[in-house]
């Protein structure tokens, strides 16, 4: 053989030789890969779940904190002959459904663990850390408890991830928790902390022998960060006491930050009925009551506004120069223009602050027509156009960019809008409804709040929001700290703020929201509703000069503004300003009061 050949040969056959026991070197030695597939037969990897952040209201109170609780797994495989009956003893559970859930164990995976019971609290652990019951063993978690038992649509539910969940967020595991609504669920991020996870050998029958390799690959789950509501709790819980048995909401805020001082939803619910093992039973009573207390009406119903809404128009008419306060119209009981709107009786003709101290339709009737067809915008559909993008400057017919997730969009109807209903053959007293605030028009409760907090700050606001701090945060999203102007000029805010203050402490449809030395300002608004008597509304500020409060009051069927809304605010307004109640008698007549739900109260029959 060729020298040179015999010697490629020999370098090819030693290099080989090389390689091959490197690589053994490697595999042996260096990759830990196949001892860990190994030691996968006798390792528990244990998923430490961290607490979740606790919620505070804006004085310190606690509105949500976590509880110490247990979830019992098993390991089919690693399941021994054990005393069932004992177990469900001390789990409390019937042995059917104890045999159910194991059941479904088993066909999920004989090697992997499954969740039988969750939510068990720390008694029930120990006991079952006094017997031996192999293939079993707790695993640590927390679940929210409610001081108060307040706010329940505010502050949102926490509840178990489905597969949808997973498929869009790859952190979440089955067996996981997320906020579902509310505050739970607009700040899951910061809520929810880090998981870890901690490995510990185990025997042949799944006893815990240790942490595996001393807790060098443990890690530790971070706590979630707590958060500070802007919610005043005492205001909340006593704007709910006044709510009971009504349907309807009331949102306050704090004009000078944007911060929600109230979000009240009735009927809602006692947030607790929604931790624990009887969960599901009590959501599906929730879900199933006609009234809907899931249903957080200050951010999820647009309501037809009525007569507060007549402050928007005198606020546009007079920026564009088609009103002056002096301007007086006559009201004889109603507009008495094509099919006509009616009116109360009252003094007439009626200059601006008469008119809104007065609550007049026809006034506003005149108002709304002489902007829209003023010549100078060639022709009344641009006219309509200038109207609804001033209404849209105030923040309706749009979300807020709150920091609630389900924030509904509410409705300022659009020219297309009546060019499909009416085809293309409709004029100001066609739409003259929205005069009143009426017609096509939808607001939420949040709109009307803000739009409220722009007229106490005279013509502008700050983005509404509930979270006032988050801890580890210097501050919030900067999009809560910019002023919102609208298309008014402040003047003109003056003017009607005024005559918000004489409806209120001179004379009136909003007197009975006055007290002594707070300068409570507002207006008054009776919504048409066709499935019953017509709705109650109140929107208000206080104090005139430098306001720390601006409110809006719904109720549904309260039949006149002045009937509930108004009272309900006022309780709530002297609560707020001066910390006190004087007018107890006021609060039990809010109470007595009865009101009828025939369209919600048939679902249920």
């Amino acid at each position: 053989m060729n020298p040179a050949r015999t010697r490629i040969l020999r370098f090819a056959v030693i290099a080989t030789v090389l390689i091959l026991l490197a690589r053994l070197f490697y595999l042996q030695v260096v990759d830990q890969r196949y001892k860990v597939f190994a030691d996968n037969n006798v390792l528990r990897y244990e998923v430490q779940y961290p607490p979740r952040g606790e919620v505070y209201d804006r004085n310190g109170e606690f509105l949500v904190q976590s509880k110490e609780s247990y979830d019992l797994l098993v390991t089919p495989r690693d399941v021994k002959p054990f005393d069932t009956t004992l177990l469900c003893n001390i789990l409390g559970v019937d042995k059917a459904l104890f045999l159910r859930e194991m059941k479904k164990a088993y066909q999920y995976s004989r090697r992997r663990p499954s969740v039988l019971f969750k939510q068990l609290p720390k008694e029930v652990k120990l006991k079952l850390e006094e017997r031996n019951f192999p293939g079993f063993y707790t695993q640590y978690r927390t679940i929210r408890s409610y001081p108060r038992k307040i706010a329940g649509n505010l502050l949102g539910y926490v509840g178990e991830v489905n597969e949808r969940i997973i498929e869009r967020n790859p952190y979440y595991k089955r067996g996981d928790y997320i906020g579902m609504s509310g505050i739970e669920q607009a700040y899951e991020k910061v809520l929810r902390g880090t998981k870890g996870v901690k490995i510990q050998m185990v025997d042949v029958h799944g006893m815990p022998k240790g942490a595996y390799a001393e807790g060098v690959y443990d890690t530790l789950a971070t706590p979630g960060s707590s958060i500070v509501c802007t919610i005043d709790a005492k205001l909340q819980a006593l704007a709910e006491e006044l709510l009971e048995g009504k349907v309807g909401s009331v949102v306050a805020i704090e004009p000078s930050t944007g911060e929600i001082l109230v979000m009240a939803s009735s009927p809602s619910y006692d947030p607790d009925e929604l931790v624990g093992r009887e969960r599901g039973n009590n959501y599906m009573k929730l879900l199933r009551n006609p009234r809907h207390p899931l249903f957080n009406r200050a951010v999820m119903s647009a309501y037809p506004p009525g007569s507060t809404f007549k402050l928007v128009n005198a606020l546009v008419a007079l920026q564009e120069g088609t009103l002056v306060p002096e301007n007086t119209y006559p009201c004889t009981n109603g507009y008495h223009v094509g099919r006509g709107v009616k009116c109360h009786s009252h003094s007439s003709p009626v200059d601006l602050t008469a008119a809104i101290q007065t609550s007049c339709n026809a006034y506003f009737c005149y108002v709304y027509r002489n902007l829209v067809d003023d010549k100078k915008y060639g022709g009344v559909k641009n006219g309509f156009d200038v109207w609804r993008d001033y209404v849209e400057s105030f923040g309706f017919g749009r979300k807020l960019n709150s920091d609630f997730t389900n924030e509904l969009n509410g409705t300022v109807p659009t020219r297309e809008l009546y060019d499909r209903i009416y085809r293309s053959r409709w004029n100001s007293l066609t739409t003259v409804s929205l005069s009143i605030g009426q017609g096509e028009l939808g607001v939420t409760m949040l709109q009307m709040a803000n739009f409220i907090a722009t007229i106490a700050n005279r013509g502008y606001y700050y983005i509404p929001h509930v979270v006032k701090e988050v801890s580890g945060q210097d501050s919030l999203d900067r999009r809560f700290y910019e002023k919102h102007h609208s298309k008014v000029d402040p003047k003109h805010f003056d003017v009607v703020a005024e005559a918000m203050w004489r409806a209120v402490n001179v004379g009136g449809t909003a007197t009975g929201a006055r007290i002594d030395g707070l300068d409570v300002c507002g207006k008054t608004g009776t919504a048409q509703n066709p499935h019953g008597k017509d709705h109650s509304t109140f929107a208000c500020f206080a104090p005139l000069d430098k306001p720390k409060i601006a409110m809006s009051v719904y109720i549904e069927n309260g039949i006149w503004g002045a009937t509930i809304a108004v009272p309900i605010a006022r309780v709530l307004m002297e609560q707020y300003l001066a910390d006190t109640v004087t007018r107890p008698d006021l609060v039990q007549y809010i109470k007595n009061l009865q009101l009828s739900y025939p369209a919600y109260d048939r679902k249920q029959q």
